[in-house]
């Protein structure tokens, strides 16, 4: 991966930054978790919302939307954020600069994309790359609720070494939670997924198989679906061709159907233009 070079100097201190930089660990080299915790009392949210982060440079403030990973039960020590370093000077180029202990500007909570509450049904979850996020906050909470619901997680991503979360996952299962794993990697014959004896395509290709092997039916499933736009789109018009109604099926589209991406806006001190379509886009 070819990464500009980024000379915006982040500003060191700011009025406005109500959270720090915490703690980061690398997945690969393009990445990474992130865990941001606020500087005063931690703002409530639903798992799969989503916050706004950002740090100022050049004297503008730059920042993008993220589902955050981690369950609102452990706010107090942090948010955390899966995130893809993008080769384009917008903000995960300021990101990767970051030291820890840096400040950072927080806000938020934004979305919809939230489990119906007491809901019995059997959940599906339908990801691309870092379009996971969400479901890992789902998830832990459900478990620290100790009420789990059966679920499915399917995660597409292109190398193996891209499957965010999966040890976690894999542990769950292996502990007696009732999920079940599904990764699939789409480019099997690339030689970085050499040894991978798993599922092999895009994660909407695999869904028909998923379905009649667990036996998921629309009377007692719930369809929820992040990540790429196109994944998106198609997987729904699947399901939906398996009779699934709309309401059985929970998405998180950034921009109208039929409609092009925008394009992105840094945000600066005057003028805020925060664009979730970029994020999912470019960085799911």
């Amino acid at each position: 991966m070819m990464m500009p070079e980024d000379t915006r100097v982040i500003d060191a201190s700011s009025e406005l930054y109500n959270a720090d930089l915490v703690r980061r660990a690398d997945e690969t080299d393009d990445l990474a978790y992130f865990w941001v915790r606020a500087r005063g009392e931690p703002v409530s949210f639903e798992p799969g919302q989503y916050l706004t982060i950002g740090v100022f440079a050049d004297g503008k403030l730059v920042q993008r939307p993220y589902s955050v990973a981690s369950s609102p039960r452990e706010s107090r020590d942090g948010y955390e954020f899966y995130i893809r370093l993008v080769p384009i000077l917008r903000f995960t180029t300021l990101l990767w600069r970051l030291p820890i202990g840096h400040g950072m500007r927080v806000t938020g909570p934004k979305g919809r994309f939230m489990l119906e509450p007491d809901d019995d049904r059997t959940h599906l979850f339908i990801s691309t790359g870092t379009g996971i996020a969400p479901f890992i906050s789902m998830t832990r909470t459900l478990l620290m609720d100790r009420v789990p619901r059966r679920t499915l997680i399917a995660h597409g991503v292109s190398y193996a070494r891209e499957l965010g979360y999966r040890g976690e996952l894999e542990q769950l299962a292996r502990d007696g939670y009732p999920l079940t794993y599904v990764p699939t990697v789409s480019r099997p014959s690339d030689p970085a997924n050499a040894g991978w004896t798993g599922r092999t395509g895009r994660v909407e290709a695999i869904l028909d198989d998923v379905c009649e092997e667990h036996r998921l039916v629309p009377e007692r499933t719930v369809v929820y679906i992040c990540g790429n736009p196109e994944m998106i789109l198609k997987a729904e018009a699947l399901m939906q061709g398996r009779g699934f109604p709309e309401p059985h099926v929970k998405k998180e589209l950034y921009w109208p159907k039929g409609k092009g991406m925008p394009p992105a806006v840094d945000v600066t001190r005057g003028r805020p233009v925060s664009d979730r379509a970029v994020q999912v886009a470019a960085e799911h």
